[in-house]
């Protein structure tokens, strides 16, 4: 019984850091997301010469 708990307690924990890290992720790229445009499109500009 303990160990069914214990595996459910890590399970949930490793749930909240993913969804942690995504909401994080996103908060990111919507404060830098005219940089990240300006970034992505002088790379491609610069790749097709």
């Amino acid at each position: 019984m303990r160990r069914k708990r214990m595996l459910t307690s890590k399970s949930g924990m490793e749930l909240v850091q993913v969804g942690l890290l995504i909401g994080i992720s996103v908060a990111i790229a919507l404060i830098f997301r005219t940089q990240i445009t300006t970034f992505v499109n002088n790379t491609f500009q610069a790749l097709n010469g």
